[in-house]
Order: C-alpha cells, then sequence, then structure tokens
C-alpha cells in the first residue's frame, strides 16, 4: 500500500474497517500495545486494499483464533477470580 494524492481517506477507511472488523471477531484490544492484534489490522488492511479479503480469514486463521483464546482465556480467569472472592 502506498500514499497517492486522495488516497489517504480510502486508507483511513479501510484501517478502521479492519480494526471493527477484527474486535468484532477478536473481542477488543488495543491495537497500540498488542502486536498481533495490529500485525492482524495491517494485514486485513492490505488484502482489502488488494481487493482479496477473502483470502484473509483463511491465511490468517491461527492468528485470530488465538487472539480469540486468549479473551476467552482471560474471561474465565476473571469469572474464576469473581467466583473465589464473594
Amino acid at each position: 500500500m502506498h500514499l497517492d494524492d486522495g488516497e489517504d481517506g480510502n486508507l483511513t477507511r479501510i484501517l478502521k474497517a479492519s480494526v471493527e472488523d477484527l474486535m468484532k471477531i477478536c473481542g477488543k484490544y488495543d491495537i497500540q500495545t498488542n502486536e498481533v492484534f495490529k500485525e492482524l489490522v495491517f494485514e486485513r488492511s492490505r488484502y482489502a486494499y488488494n481487493d482479496a479479503l477473502e483470502y484473509f480469514y483463511t491465511n490468517f486463521l491461527t492468528q485470530i483464533n488465538n487472539l480469540n483464546l486468549d479473551k476467552a482465556l482471560e474471561a474465565i480467569k476473571i469469572e474464576g477470580e469473581l467466583d473465589a472472592n464473594p
């Protein structure tokens, strides 16, 4: 991806859509602190920019599933801590 005149808006739209889509799929992550989530956002944006978005989900399924599992384990851990401290 590259920035040409007038393309800033398109790239911004693609990046925002990638963040929103991946948050729906993987849960809410801070793009500033989670490098895996940040990489997925950039990769999804690259696929969208190149009109190949249908391949992104298959090619990055492992990373997407790992983020999902991290959120699920985090929720279980929090739930367990709440149950232990009535």
